[in-house]
């Protein structure tokens, strides 16, 4: 991938992305143009896919009508933006099989890391509640072991909170988080 197309759609660029190899580093939109993230450490590759996991199964044990997503499916945010969460939560029906996106979901989580923390805090936040459906967004620190909670009232105000022991209680739509499981050893 020598030179990265500019002033994108959100649909030119996820046909785009689609053709690029995965070798090619995590790629998002910003303002119709295309940004790479760099390789990550397996430290956060893993708390990621434990968060996914961890969601799925707190959907289980709720019984909601909900389903979990890993890294993967892109959410659009407004034309020429769109970014792929971490891992994510939506209500079900779960999309097509070739589906490139999730149009509708209720938690998106990032996971920071040194080359994007300024950007998960700052850009991201600010986007994600630009999606009429997102209540929460889940900032997770794996090297501080916490969780920053971000959560949109039925008010439209978004309140914030540090959690870094015990559960994390994400309601809508009734999901309990349990952060010693989230930041148990990689080796479990």
């Amino acid at each position: 991938m020598n030179t990265l197309p500019r002033h994108l759609t959100v649909d030119e660029f996820l046909a785009w992305a689609e053709t690029q190899p995965r070798e090619a580093g995590k790629l998002e939109l910003l303002d119709g143009m295309v940004i790479v993230q760099q390789s990550q450490r397996w430290a956060h590759s893993w708390i990621k896919h434990r968060a996914a996991i961890l969601l799925h199964e707190a959907i289980k044990d709720a019984g909601v009508a909900y389903f979990a997503a890993p890294e993967g499916p892109a959410v659009p945010i407004r034309a020429g933006r769109t970014f792929e969460p971490d891992a994510l939560v939506a209500p079900l029906p779960e999309p097509a099989p070739d589906s490139l996106k999730i149009l509708n979901p209720i938690l998106v989580v990032e996971v920071l890391s040194p080359s994007t923390a300024l950007f998960d805090v700052t850009v991201k936040l600010k986007s994600y509640f630009e999606v009429d459906s997102i209540r929460h967004y889940l900032i997770v620190d794996p090297e501080g072991r916490t969780i920053v909670h971000h959560r949109r009232n039925d008010h439209g105000i978004i309140e914030t909170k540090v959690v870094d022991a015990g559960d994390l209680t994400i309601d809508p739509p009734g999901l309990t988080l349990s952060l010693d499981k989230l930041f148990g050893t990689t080796t479990s």
